[in-house]
């Protein structure tokens, strides 16, 4: 049973989570734009003090990999370093798109497909997308939405679609199977399921040289090879 801190600060939602075997101990979160930098260390601080715990009970630290924001994750990837190095334990990077279906599924247990998606520019979204049973049946790809978007799934099963990229297909993708949920934001609490898997499966990264999933890279890839990665 691991003791793991989750970090999450790949969009506007900035949170921590203490969890021991998928059970979250404390939480803190904020929605508050720009703030991570300023919160992030005082939230860590005060999960510690509610559990009695310490950086130093931690088996492992692990934190959001993105997509996300080139700022926001920086920051959580990088106190997660310093911690990782400090009392040498080891780093867990999480995918953005993974945490969000693991924190959303259960709410939707008869459904085919999860299709967790990062808003990017105008009418572009960052989307992958997980049958029920949390396998990756689309890898993560830039998609422009129009009325066809996601038509093969939709064909096939009910299919839930979340995230801030979400809102705006609502109103462009016009299918009974097609169900629009608020839940299932980035949260370090929903990544505690597969921190866990994660972990028991030792799969951690080089400390040293894991480097985030940043959205401005993920998009000047997109530009050179005309929208498929």
């Amino acid at each position: 049973m691991a003791l793991i801190l989750n970090i999450e600060t790949s969009t506007a939602v900035c949170s921590a989570a203490l969890a021991r075997d998928e059970k979250v101990l404390s939480f803190r979160e904020t929605e508050e734009p720009n703030s991570h930098s300023l919160v992030l260390g005082n939230f860590i601080k005060e999960i510690f003090e509610e559990t009695g715990l310490s950086s130093q009970d931690l088996d492992a630290v692990a934190v959001s990999s993105g997509p996300g924001s080139y700022t926001g994750l920086r920051i959580g990837v990088s106190l997660a370093k310093g911690l990782c190095y400090s009392i040498d334990i080891p780093l867990v990077a999480v995918p953005t798109l993974l945490g969000m279906t693991s924190g959303i599924r259960s709410f939707y247990p008869q459904a085919s497909f999860f299709v967790p998606m990062i808003d990017a520019r105008r009418m572009e979204v960052y989307a992958e997308v997980y049958d029920n049973e949390m396998n990756v049946y689309k890898k993560v790809e830039p998609v422009i939405v129009s009325p066809d978007s996601f038509s093969d799934i939709l064909q096939k099963g009910k299919t839930v679609f979340f995230g801030d990229g979400a809102a705006k297909c609502r109103e462009v993708i016009q299918s009974p199977n097609a169900v629009f949920s608020e839940k299932g934001k980035p949260s370090a609490r929903s990544m505690a399921t597969v921190s866990e898997a994660f972990f028991n499966a030792g799969k951690f990264e080089n400390t040293a040289y894991f480097e985030p999933f940043y959205l401005k890279e993920f998009q000047a890839k997109v530009s050179k090879i005309k929208g498929l990665r």
